[in-house]
């Protein structure tokens, strides 16, 4: 899709990567970068196109609302990389006068979103440049084709890990204070692979709050990222699962006592609950044998 200037000359708005391979296999020349890879696909290319078929528009407007309209909330829906990929577009070239906010909130309307989504994919965009720039860290397979800008999206909900990478909501320029050594630690943690084919995390919301646990405790930060230990592991020192285990040792004994209060109201059988009063008896004991255990083998 391209913008009519003048003079039998257009201004690209959409395409520009299909019309740069273009370029690129008819003047391999052109690439200064990973040049290996441009000339085995070049020289593994059946078609060499010369021209590119355009829709012609008046204005860039037309094009961004009909783009909006068709990959943000219509019906061929983009990968979030390429919504990302078009919301910094339309702010450079639209609204490139704007404050972050204020221009967040005007393409929010136009593509029926919300500001503060649109606010957080536009910075995280800038932080998925910072990587890309970085050549991924030589990262084996990770590109813009491989990379999960999801994982990124997650991150910046997500206070413990937007500190640590640095990046405020609460400044003018978000990215002002962002630290590149956590940002590649952040994207060795998610991308790159040990022998085994894994990472050390696999990206989803619930690895995310546990990253995000972790790096709120400076003790299990420095487990989790100068001595190897795993996401689990470094989650034990966080002190999170201790405020998970108190929270379900005292909802239960809410619900006894609740029951206790009803017992003299209702009807029934002894014989109809004797089986589930033995096994919370039961389980009580086993959960305080646990912990006891636990502190001798610490003492030692």
């Amino acid at each position: 899709m391209v913008k009519d200037t003048s003079d039998n000359k257009y201004k690209v708005i959409e395409g520009n990567r299909r019309l740069s391979a273009v370029k690129i296999l008819n003047n391999p020349s052109l690439a200064d970068v990973q040049t290996t890879k441009v000339r085995t696909a070049i020289s593994e290319a059946k078609f060499f196109p010369t021209e590119v078929p355009c829709l012609v528009f008046d204005s860039e407007n037309e094009i961004h609302n009909y783009l909006g309209y068709r990959h943000i909330t219509g019906i061929k829906e983009w990968r979030l990389l390429e919504k990302a990929r078009y919301l910094n577009d339309l702010r450079n070239n639209v609204f490139s006068e704007l404050t972050l906010i204020k221009a967040s909130r005007e393409i929010a309307k136009s593509i029926g979103s919300r500001m503060d989504y649109v606010r957080r994919i536009l910075v995280g965009f800038q932080v998925y440049k910072n990587i890309e720039d970085e050549g991924f860290y030589r990262i084996r397979d990770l590109d813009d084709t491989t990379f999960y800008f999801n994982y990124i999206a997650d991150s910046l909900n997500k206070e413990n890990i937007r500190k640590f990478i640095g990046v405020s909501f609460d400044l003018e320029d978000p990215l002002s204070e962002l630290n590149p050594e956590n940002l590649k630690k952040w994207t060795l943690w998610l991308f790159e692979k040990n022998d085994q084919n894994k990472s050390r995390l696999i990206g989803d919301s619930h690895d995310l709050n546990i990253l995000n646990n972790i790096l709120g405790s400076e003790e299990a930060t420095l487990a989790f990222d100068s001595k190897g230990f795993t996401l689990e592991r470094a989650q034990e020192l966080t002190g999170e699962q201790n405020k998970q285990f108190l929270q379900l040792i005292r909802k239960a004994l809410d619900a006894l006592e609740s029951a206790d209060k009803l017992a003299i109201k209702v009807r029934i059988a002894s014989i109809d609950i004797e089986d589930d009063l033995k096994s919370i008896r039961l389980l009580a004991s086993n959960v305080f044998r646990t912990i006891r255990q636990k502190e001798d083998e610490e003492a030692l």
